[in-house]
């Protein structure tokens, strides 16, 4: 297939008078080959597929290199070294989308806005949360509806909210405009999110009609497309438990922690899905010069993973903080009340149930853990200063630090504060933007490939 493929593109450029031509005039000479092969490389450095791009020049390359007497080319022998390259690069170089940079452009594109789209619907949960907005709608459809057109409509909604525990035991004094309030903010939520799903999958079938996309990348993002529509379901698997009566006649009615905390992780889990898939399609190989920068980008590659996941579960801990209402308690800093550990952390049984139920327990977990984090990465920070690296990763271990410092001011300011809408919502927004972070820095200390790294020198040549 690739040898036809050569002899048609040959043939095009109208190269075969040009090939008789050389043989008459040169008479087989050891530098035909050379001329021929310069030649092509000239006019199929143009070819807008990346991938036969590359095994057409690498080809010519190896025929322009070979100087081992008299030589004659022959479309047997050129195609025998270009798929030998080809092999090589399919090994070496494993491109996600290969159907040339415009492609590339417009695929990354697309699933960076995904990518937004997702963090504004973290953003849009956590005020919807913080607004006590999420229990207003009693009932749950995959395709979506209407919202109340007339004030019968609004009457008959209303009516449903105040059968729910949340209307009896918390919100008895609302009137319909209240409620009016609360509901635009659910219903928002969730046409947000089925907005979503429709931006991604309309240019992911254009994109697969097209022949951009390969199996690989495909499958990848089908999967993440499942997963997007799961997350209605989650969504509303946690809405129910808010909606069920409490355990106590004293306990307010709220989702269940475990639901919100996997309903979060879930939103966590695409996000990273579309970010990380978006970089590897703009970004094949990392940002790299030399083999010093490599060297050192494979010693914060030890620490960048392990930081990573640090983060990841820190947020996660933050979501069953929100769902135990956990900080509403406990308001002060560094100590909690007049202790440092209070009492009851561990009054539940089976004490595994505190690391998720208590509310003093998941407090100070969280507590624990953001510490952790950005000492951890103050830690990073400090061991690289001396490690020769290329200057984004050294500039991205620095934003790093620098976010995780403000991500931890937010949380104390909104420990401190009584978890207002605002701050709470910037600590959200905090966590998932020290995730990406995590994500961008992890990323770049990947290794990049062996073909890449053969033509590497050995320090960063400086003029």
């Amino acid at each position: 297939m690739l040898e036809s493929r050569l002899i048609t593109i040959i043939r095009r450029s109208k190269s075969i008078n040009q090939i008789r031509s050389s043989f008459s005039s040169h008479g087989g000479s050891t530098n035909l080959h050379s001329r021929f092969a310069l030649d092509r490389y000239s006019t199929y450095k143009h070819v807008a597929n990346p991938t036969t791009r590359n095994c057409l020049i690498n080809g010519f390359r190896s025929l322009h290199n070979l100087n081992k007497g008299t030589y004659k080319p022959s479309f047997r022998h050129i195609s025998t070294v270009a798929a030998s390259v080809c092999k090589e690069n399919k090994e070496t170089v494993k491109l996600l989308v290969t159907a040339g940079p415009h492609a590339q452009k417009a695929i990354g594109i697309w699933l960076f806005a995904s990518a937004a789209w997702v963090f504004s619907m973290v953003i849009l949960g956590g005020v919807t949360r913080l607004t006590r907005s999420g229990l207003s709608m009693t009932d749950w459809k995959f395709t979506g509806s209407l919202p109340p057109l007339s004030d019968e409509d609004w009457l008959i909604e209303f009516e449903k909210y105040k059968q729910s525990p949340e209307f009896k035991r918390v919100n008895r004094g609302m009137n319909i405009d209240d409620f009016k309030f609360i509901y635009w903010m659910e219903y928002t939520h969730r046409m947000w999110g089925r907005a979503l799903g429709i931006m991604f999958a309309l240019p992911f079938s254009y994109f697969i009609r097209k022949g951009y996309i390969n199996l690989r990348l495909g499958v990848r993002l089908a999967g993440l497309f499942a997963l997007g529509g799961g997350q209605g379901m989650i969504g509303w698997w946690m809405v129910k438990s808010g909606l069920e009566e409490p355990p106590s006649e004293y306990s307010q009615p709220r989702v269940s922690p475990y639901r919100l905390a996997a309903h979060l992780t879930s939103a966590f889990a695409i996000y990273c899905g579309l970010f990380w898939t978006a970089l590897s399609v703009v970004m094949p190989e990392p940002p790299t010069e030399s083999m010093a920068w490599v060297n050192g980008a494979a010693k914060v590659k030890r620490l960048a993973l392990p930081l990573g996941i640090l983060v990841g579960v820190t947020a996660i801990s933050g979501a069953f903080v929100a769902g135990n209402d956990a900080g509403h308690a406990f308001n002060t800093f560094p100590k909690m009340g007049d202790s440092w550990i209070p009492e009851d952390v561990l009054s539940m049984k089976p004490v595994i149930r505190n690391f998720f139920e208590n509310t003093a327990t998941v407090q100070l977990d969280h507590r624990i853990l953001a510490t952790t984090t950005l000492a951890a990465i103050g830690g990073l920070w400090w061991s690289t200063r001396k490690v020769d690296l290329h200057p984004a990763i050294r500039s991205l271990i620095g934003s790093t630090m620098g976010m995780a410092a403000l991500q931890v001011t937010l949380g104390i300011s909104t420990l401190l504060s009584y978890v207002p809408v605002s701050l709470g919502t910037a600590h959200q927004a905090g966590a998932l933007t020290l995730l990406t972070f995590m994500l961008l820095l992890n990323h770049t200390v990947r290794r990049p490939s062996p073909m890449l790294l053969k033509s590497l020198p050995a320090v960063v040549k400086t003029s």
